[in-house]
């Protein structure tokens, strides 16, 4: 049973790592006068949330898989809007 609840606590992590990160880009794209310390602390997000995604995909369901696979389209999608935005 301990193996299933890693899974689930790596799941939320990186939902959680994501969430962030969305956070952020939403702020950087509203707020353009700290916009480069603010890139700088969504970089550290994405990176972070990357990490959270790779240990969740090592125990990860089929269906928690698929989810976090997507959250690693999401982030990319976001990396590549800021780096245009810049």
């Amino acid at each position: 049973m301990p193996y299933h609840k890693n899974k689930q606590q790596a799941f939320q992590a990186a939902q959680q790592g994501v969430e962030d990160a969305e956070e952020l880009y939403h702020e950087i794209i509203r707020d353009t006068a700290s916009y480069g310390h603010q890139l700088k602390h969504l970089k550290q997000e994405v990176n972070e949330a990357y990490e959270q995604i790779e240990n969740a995909l090592e125990v990860a369901s089929e269906t928690q898989r698929a989810q976090l696979e997507k959250f690693q389209q999401d982030l990319s999608m976001m990396v590549q809007e800021v780096n245009e935005f810049q």
